[in-house]
């Protein structure tokens, strides 16, 4: 596997790194050395775009290898930490199949042989945004009891 983190100062990269590893490890450890993921750190970018982060796929509509996840590096740690997890659980959800953009429209995705037109379907009811929803904090929970930054300052600010 090949993870790379590109913005921010060196600890926070070297944190979201960290945290990266242990979350593909997790999600997908059987694939772990097909895959490649960029992590770009940008400030700001829920002031600017209007969300945390993003997660897209690089290189192909059927289970991608390559993806590129965007982190407003702004947010708390704990918080940046969690939607980094909820982006890795996408990035599990493209690469296993069970989610697919279908490939001549930017609104239309497949889940689990379901068809979804994200303009009509609200974003908190996407089934692939439930799922992440819904395992980011645990994920979040279990990388930190794991890591070595269990006891940081920042984990209770």
């Amino acid at each position: 596997m090949c993870v790379s983190v590109v913005g921010s100062g060196c600890r926070v990269r070297d944190l979201v790194y960290d945290a990266s590893l242990w979350g593909v490890n997790h999600l997908m450890p059987r694939m772990v050395k097909s895959l490649e993921i960029t992590i770009k750190l940008k400030s700001n970018l829920l002031s600017k775009d209007g969300y945390h982060g993003d997660c897209i796929w690089e290189d192909s509509t059927y289970r991608p290898r390559e993806y590129t996840i965007h982190l407003d590096s702004k947010q708390k740690k704990p918080y940046l930490i969690q939607t980094l997890m909820h982006e890795l659980v996408h990035v599990k959800q493209w690469a296993r199949g069970e989610l697919k953009d279908i490939y001549n429209s930017s609104h239309l995705s497949k889940w689990n042989g379901v068809v979804y037109d994200t303009n009509v379907t609200n974003y908190d009811d996407l089934p692939w945004e439930i799922e992440a929803h819904k395992k980011e904090t645990d994920l979040y929970t279990k990388w930190l009891n794991q890591s070595s930054y269990k006891n940081a300052k920042w984990v209770n600010d």
